[in-house]
């Protein structure tokens, strides 16, 4: 979710994709090398603090998640604290069905 030092999105990575991959899309500009492109599953804050409160007002059968609105912390807008199997859902359930429209196609969520 774009979290500052905890992202590993950096110049040497674009380089690598750059060679590995062959991302023409990916390619660093020498001339703005201190400007690095958002990608496109990157969430604006609008996007995030929606995101967020969306989650916080989720309620789930017995058993099946934990409360997810005690891993939102609302002041930094950012998911935190969750059991595995909490993630699990979140990422396999929830995000491909209740927030698809904050990722593009190519992220495969449509």
């Amino acid at each position: 979710m774009d979290i500052k030092k905890k992202i590993k999105d950096n110049l040497n990575a674009w380089k690598d994709l750059e060679i590995i991959c062959n991302h023409l899309e990916l390619e660093v500009d020498e001339c703005r090398i201190n400007v690095m492109l958002k990608v496109v599953y990157t969430l604006t804050k609008d996007q995030k603090r929606k995101i967020c409160e969306c989650v916080r007002c989720l309620r789930f059968p017995d058993r099946y998640a934990s409360n997810l609105a005690r891993c939102i912390d609302m002041v930094n807008l950012r998911l935190h604290g969750m059991q595995s199997h909490d993630c699990h859902v979140f990422m396999q359930k929830l995000i491909p069905i209740a927030f698809w429209e904050y990722f593009p196609s190519i992220c495969g969520a449509r």
